[in-house]
């Protein structure tokens, strides 16, 4: 029969080709996984370099459109300006007309009135003339 010194050297050989099984799995695996950090890897620069001219051009886009905005105030704060300053000469005209109407309104109204008397006064002479 068996010993049982021989029944633990099975299991003890049976225990080291296992072991080593596992080391020979692992050594595979760690394998694997270390093609797949280098493809992630590869990956991700090819991404980076691609991605490298999108920002450039981003960026470049953006300055190019705050030029473009910049350059589109003047013009619109030019009209504006011109604008202003023709509802101010605007203003200052109506003012000028208002003054003058009123400045001339009453003296010409009197004058007008006045030589509407003299009309009267001189119809009124003709008519007494006339009669006598």
């Amino acid at each position: 029969m068996i010993g049982t010194m021989q029944i633990v050297n099975y299991f003890y050989i049976l225990l080291l080709v296992s072991a080593s099984g596992l080391c020979i799995a692992l050594v595979f695996t760690m394998n694997r996984i270390t093609r797949s950090v280098k493809e992630i890897e590869i990956d991700i620069k090819d991404l980076s370099s691609q991605i490298k001219p999108l920002i450039a051009s981003t960026t470049n886009l953006s300055e190019k459109l705050n030029y473009l905005s910049e350059e589109a105030k003047q013009p619109v704060m030019i009209a504006k300006d011109i604008m202003d300053d023709i509802k101010d000469r605007v203003e200052v005209i109506l003012a000028f007309e208002e003054k003058i109407r009123t400045g001339v309104e009453g003296p010409v109204f009197k004058f007008l009135s006045s030589v509407l008397g003299i009309n009267n006064g001189i119809s009124a002479f003709w008519n007494t003339f006339k009669k006598r």
